[in-house]
């Protein structure tokens, strides 16, 4: 496959270099920022090679490649751009206003959940590694075999077992690093200042948060005032706030500080202001906020029990077709940081749901079609659904077809609604759909297992049924 002859084609079919504001990409789609959506070629665009379905949303035009290969081709597209990794504060103010008229376009909710996503995708890689490995944790620690775990029954893995506990947590215990730097650089702040922040927001020196309720905390009088030094090991909204308020802070003294001190003074002046408001006031204030989030949700979801899940398994797949489900990343995260009270995430359980569910769909639609070119797309995109990325089976397959779309989201409504009623709630973050079993606690490994099958065979079974009633092969 020839990457560079790919990039050039999708530079020309969106109106060329000249039409591109800012390039970037996720797990599986080429997101574009053109200054004239009107000159895309959607078409010819679609018939690209390793294009498996393009739409436009936020202002955005999204190009499917699947994950592996959006990288790859991202990395021609920026070469023949010219475009390297821009620092923050880099730009000019040129193409510092053009990012801001991109910014701004949609209602308040559209750019509120694209923040969540521009800061989260980024990160999702490491908080991935840290939740499979979570899982490779529970299956050696866990009593499988007649209430004997592994290192049990093996105990020269003790030792594995440790050190794999201790590479599963640091993405989690250091959490607020990882969201302060890419927080920080996404409201236009130095990055750098961010990770710094969020290291002093889990100093070793500072009662671990993990901690609270059992040790008491160190205490800093200044001033005669006692500031509680308490850490923020697997914070989610605390972080978010204080690297606002440090990319604010920044931004101002950067404008106020003469230039012969503002490399000397704006960075300490921004960390020395943003770390007392965050231990007096907003760190506290929102470390509450954050377990309350997480509690009421918990609460929302166990009241409500199969009712509940089967409707957020039905709604599942509409919400990810707005973007919104790029704002679960920060409240699962919270579950899955605070399982000690949630019991785990139900989220990651439904999103495993739905992507078998749009899988099963695909490959049903895969053995029912005689159109050779939508084989193709079926076989590649049914199996990267089951294993956890959805987005070339619902843009390519489910949704220009519509009723196996249908099918799908009644199929994980049914798989969620069984996994609520059996209390299937993931430990650990990871690959929602089949790999999901890494993520679950072993002894809802059969619900799970159940809550897949119904899945996948109510979605397989209702695309053949719409398949044969709606005529779909000549749709």
């Amino acid at each position: 496959m020839d990457y560079s002859r790919i990039a050039s084609e999708v530079i020309a079919n969106v109106g060329g270099k000249d039409n591109i504001r800012s390039a970037a990409h996720c797990a599986t789609r080429l997101r574009l920022q053109l200054k004239n959506n009107d000159l895309r070629n959607e078409d010819a665009v679609s018939d690209i090679e390793g294009v498996k379905g393009v739409f436009l949303t936020q202002s955005q035009f999204q190009i499917i490649f699947g994950s592996g290969l959006v990288n790859l081709v991202f990395a021609e597209v920026q070469k023949q751009l010219g475009v390297e990794e821009e620092a923050a504060g880099s730009r000019g103010a040129a193409g510092a206003a053009e990012a801001d008229a991109g910014e701004k376009k949609g209602n308040p909710l559209q750019r509120f959940v694209k923040m969540l996503s521009d800061i989260f995708v980024p990160i999702i890689p490491a908080i991935v590694a840290g939740g499979l490995l979570m899982g490779i944790n529970n299956i050696l620690t866990s009593p499988l075999f007649q209430g004997t775990s592994l290192i049990q029954m093996y105990p020269q893995w003790a030792g594995l077992a440790t050190a794999v506990n201790t590479f599963a947590n640091a993405p989690f215990v250091f959490l607020p690093v990882l969201i302060g730097f890419s927080a920080t650089k996404k409201f236009g702040g130095n990055p750098y200042l961010g990770a710094a922040m969020g290291m002093i927001m889990v100093h070793p020196d500072l009662l671990n948060a993990y901690s609270i309720g059992v040790a008491e905390p160190p205490v800093w009088s200044i001033l005669g005032f006692d500031i509680a030094a308490i850490g923020y090991q697997g914070t989610v909204l605390p972080v978010l706030a204080v690297s606002w308020i440090l990319a604010a802070i920044e931004k101002r003294l950067h404008k106020v500080t003469p230039t012969w001190l503002d490399n000397l003074t704006t960075p300490m002046l921004s960390i020395i202001v943003t770390s007392f408001l965050t231990f007096i006031c907003v760190g506290p204030v929102l470390r509450e906020a954050g377990n309350m989030l997480a509690a009421g949700i918990t609460w929302l979801y166990n009241t409500l029990g199969f009712v509940g899940g089967g409707l957020f398994g039905l709604a599942y797949a509409p919400i990810c077709l707005t973007g919104m489900h790029h704002s679960f990343i920060a409240i699962e995260t919270q579950l899955i940081t605070d399982i000690a009270h949630t019991g785990g995430s139900f989220i990651f359980t439904t999103a495993s749901m739905n992507n078998v569910a749009q899988g099963a769909a695909v490959l049903a639609v895969l053995f029912l079609t005689k159109n050779e070119k939508m084989k193709s797309l079926c076989s590649a995109s049914g199996v990267s659904a089951l294993l956890g990325i959805t987005e070339p089976a619902m843009f390519g397959v489910t949704l220009k077809l519509k009723y196996p779309f249908y099918a799908a989201i009644i199929g994980s409504g049914v798989g969620s609604a069984y996994c609520a009623g059996t209390r299937v709630l993931a430990q650990a973050l990871g690959a929602a759909g089949i790999p999901g079993f890494i993520s679950m606690s072993p002894d809802s490994y059969l619900n799970f297992a159940i809550g897949l099958l119904l899945s996948m065979a109510v979605s397989a079974l209702l695309t053949a049924v719409f398949w044969k009633k709606f005529n779909l092969e000549r749709a």
